[in-house]
């Protein structure tokens, strides 16, 4: 078992977001997972990612307060314990329209040259 303590996860910048602060829970450590890593989004109202993608498919876990997703234009809001998964090479924006922070868990494969 590889036991990673949140006091221990440490803050990343994820490229193209705003008005986020990101935690690495899990990944890109000896003795951690070996085909994914764990992030901990926090999202600050008016914050948010893109509109982007990525070759590789990602998961999205709301926790707390409420995340918008947009896709093909379609806007879906996700609520708490709410999750979704962005395949490959899908085009999609994060908006947290809402005044409250916005918590989010965040799966995602390591990229090829990691």
């Amino acid at each position: 078992m590889h036991l990673k303590r949140f006091t221990d996860a440490t803050p990343y910048e994820a490229p193209n977001h705003f008005g986020c602060f990101g935690l690495r829970l899990q990944g890109f450590e000896p003795g951690g997972p070996t085909n994914q890593w764990v992030g901990f989004s926090q999202f600050l109202p008016g914050g948010g990612a893109g509109p982007d993608s990525t070759p590789f498919e990602k998961v999205y876990v709301l926790l707390e307060g409420e995340m918008t997703v947009i896709v093909d234009e379609e806007e879906t809001v996700l609520t708490p314990l709410d999750s979704c998964t962005i395949a490959p090479g899908e085009v999609r924006t994060l908006i947290n329209k809402s005044n409250l922070t916005a918590k989010m868990l965040v799966v995602i494969p390591y990229p090829p040259e990691a």
